[in-house]
């Protein structure tokens, strides 16, 4: 049995949300590089180039990509043979320090009353369970003007693969410029209602880049990726190619009389750490 400190799992956190909010993933800005390579509008590819250009300057100078430091999304994927002591005690702390010392704006509210937490804090938790010596902590900073775009419809089993399609691309199109393109689209399929929505949220963490292991899910990815881009909504939503970065698609079984389908949009602010403590 592996015992990870409590102290171990602040500091981590709170390294980590920081490094987040401030360094795009090298595969995020090496597929806005490749965007601006391929784009044929002037528009779009001058788009490009100010969101390359802003992403080398939260780097450089150590500021956060986006004015929006998001709420904290954690995805714990934790082994059998792995103890942590009071371990979403240690996640919130690690990111309340992550605020403070980062300078981090606090966005995290009471549904309700709209009062600020100040902590940018709780945060929003996954748990996947493994075999084993594993203990990972996947944390994405997660924009409101994205997530605000992002929808979740229970289908009717006899619409099948067109009419998860045709939710997908109608809702990409209601959300026009709001989820600032280019994107990265998370779609959950099976399932029920939540765990359908968990997908798709899981579906964001993928590397950028990557497509599903199963052959047959990765040629759906890439037609609706097609799709999506022909839209022409483009980066920020001034037109162009360029209106998705990549597509995920994250199954699941689901009820014979159901067919839950969520998307959940991420922003060309791609950001997320991954954090592996053993």
């Amino acid at each position: 049995m592996k015992v990870i400190s409590y102290e171990k799992v602040v500091e981590a956190v709170k390294r980590g949300y920081i490094e987040a909010c401030l360094k795009l993933p090298e595969e995020v800005k090496e597929a806005l590089r490749e965007a601006y390579l391929k784009e044929e509008d002037l528009l779009a590819q001058a788009v490009l180039e100010v969101l390359i250009e802003n992403a080398e300057i939260a780097e450089r100078e150590g500021i956060p990509l986006c004015q929006d430091t998001g709420i904290p999304v954690v995805w714990v994927r934790k082994g059998e043979e792995v103890k942590v002591k009071d371990l979403e005690k240690a996640i919130n702390e690690g990111l309340e320090l992550a605020c403070k010392e980062g300078y981090l704006r606090a966005s995290v509210c009471e549904p309700l009353s709209r009062k600020n937490t100040k902590t940018n804090t709780p945060a929003v938790i996954h748990y996947e369970m493994l075999e084993g010596e594993v203990f990972e902590l996947w944390i994405m900073p997660k924009g409101c003007g994205s997530e605000n775009m992002s929808q979740v419809a229970m289908l009717s089993p006899s619409q099948g693969w067109k009419g998860i399609k045709e939710f997908v691309i109608e809702t990409v199109k209601r959300a026009g410029p709001n989820p600032c393109p280019p994107l990265i689209i998370g779609v959950g399929i099976g399932g029920t209602l939540e765990k359908c929505a968990s997908l798709a949220k899981k579906a964001l963490f993928r590397k950028l880049g990557s497509f599903h292991f199963d052959k047959e899910i990765e040629k759906l990815e890439k037609e609706l990726w097609m799709e999506v881009n022909a839209l022409g909504i483009g980066p920020l939503g001034w037109g162009g190619r360029t209106t998705a970065l990549a597509v995920h698609l994250e199954l699941y079984p689901c009820h014979i009389a159901s067919l839950p389908v969520a998307v959940n949009f991420q922003c060309h602010s791609a950001r997320k750490v991954c954090l592996k403590l053993l």
